[in-house]
């Protein structure tokens, strides 16, 4: 496995467990400035509506994930990973948790620094 694979992996990784501590400058820290989030039942939102949406479910939800890249294709600076993922979301007062699972496509862009985003 090459070293841009492992960084690709690593950032899911990395995201699952920053998401899961309500590190949002952690989250932030890993996409792009202009990403665009592809989710069903709504139309395509950015960065902006993410943060807004973590901020909403911060104190109000607790979450967890796994999740495995089954694939990573890496053509010069650009790369996709498709893979699957599993989130729960459980409320901090009361209610039951939901579960939420499919499959995935992540596209990513390797900065000037060598990161992936």
């Amino acid at each position: 496995m090459s070293a841009d694979e492992q960084a690709i992996r690593a950032l899911q990784t990395t995201w699952l467990e920053a998401t899961a501590a309500g590190d949002l400058s952690r989250v932030l820290s890993l996409m792009a400035e202009d990403i665009v989030f592809l989710t069903p039942g709504r139309p395509p939102f950015g960065r902006e509506e993410f943060v807004t949406a973590f901020k909403a479910g911060q104190g109000q939800h607790c979450f967890s994930g796994s999740g495995e890249f089954e694939e990573v294709v890496i053509l010069g600076d650009v790369a996709y990973a498709r893979g699957k993922l599993a989130i729960s979301v459980t409320p901090r007062t009361s209610g039951e948790t939901k579960h939420l699972a499919g499959y995935t496509l992540s596209v990513f862009r390797k900065m000037s620094a060598g990161n992936w985003v």
